[in-house]
């Protein structure tokens, strides 16, 4: 499932094979057909989900993978492994064909057009950059979310921070043990930062080859602490692992009600204060 990592290692992949090169056949549907022959590739970078492929002649080719999309590299007499239908990209520089197959979104964008501002508006900061303002991330958090926003949605969303995807979102919420409905109002913000922190730790620890890991501990017990464990007892104590489409989206989610209580124990101890004849 590509997150932010997966298309970090993507533009890794790219920018070293098509920066420099002109184009000797190109399409893409964005969405409408563009022919890309030609054109000589500037840059290739990633930014939050975002795959960018900079043109010569200030045109950005979009990407965003969603769920299903992927990118294929052959050789330009290789059978392909996915039908071209589901094409739409197709760059081609001598002998070698690279494919976008069945991506969420595809546009060509100018580098300073409408469009193009948009995007820079509506993603936050990218979690696997460099240099990371936090104080911006959670200004914009409580700026553009409600603060019933259940967290499950607040971390999905790309406009306070980009780069986590659905995988990320219930392993950090597992790791810093905060219940996946627990709503934004209810955080404080040094809750927030250590969410995000944890995030970009995760996602920039996961840069380099292999399989996704959020769990090291070399026990054989997975590569996850709770994605994918429906039912099976968790790593830390013996709750089973609880599954339920989440949030505005119905995203799969995973959890631990023992690790990560729907209140929190703060809030448990308020409630009892205010109300203390309550069984």
């Amino acid at each position: 499932m590509p997150e932010g990592d997966t298309v970090h290692k993507l533009a890794a992949y790219l920018q070293p094979r098509l920066k420099g090169r002109r184009l000797d056949a190109g399409q893409a549907r964005a969405p409408e057909a563009a022919d890309l022959a030609g054109r000589t590739v500037e840059d290739v970078q990633a930014r939050g989900k975002h795959l960018l492929v900079l043109f010569d002649d200030g045109r950005v080719l979009r990407s965003h993978l969603g769920m299903w999309g992927s990118w294929h590299h052959y050789r330009r007499d290789e059978v392909w492994k996915r039908p071209a239908r589901e094409a739409a990209v197709v760059l081609t520089i001598a002998d070698d064909v690279y494919v976008c197959f069945k991506p969420r979104e595809v546009e060509l964008l100018r580098e300073n057009g409408v469009r193009a501002r948009l995007l820079a508006t509506r993603l936050g900061p990218d979690l696997i950059a460099d240099a990371i303002d936090f104080d911006t991330i959670i200004a914009r958090t409580r700026e553009l979310l409600a603060a019933q926003t259940p967290i499950v949605d607040v971390l999905l969303d790309q406009r306070p921070a980009s780069g986590i995807g659905n995988v990320y979102k219930s392993e950090v919420l597992f790791l810093e043990r905060i219940h996946p409905l627990r709503c934004l109002d209810a955080l404080e913000d040094t809750q927030l930062l250590r969410l995000y922190a944890r995030a970009r730790s995760l996602l920039r620890a996961n840069l380099g080859g292999g399989p996704r890991v959020t769990r090291w501990a070399g026990d054989g017990a997975g590569r996850l602490w709770v994605y994918g464990r429906q039912d099976r007892p968790c790593l830390i104590c013996p709750t089973p692992i609880r599954y339920a489409l989440l949030g505005a989206d119905q995203r799969a989610t995973y959890w631990c009600p023992g690790c990560q209580p729907r209140e929190s124990a703060a809030a448990q101890v308020r409630r009892a204060e205010s109300n203390p004849n309550a069984p």
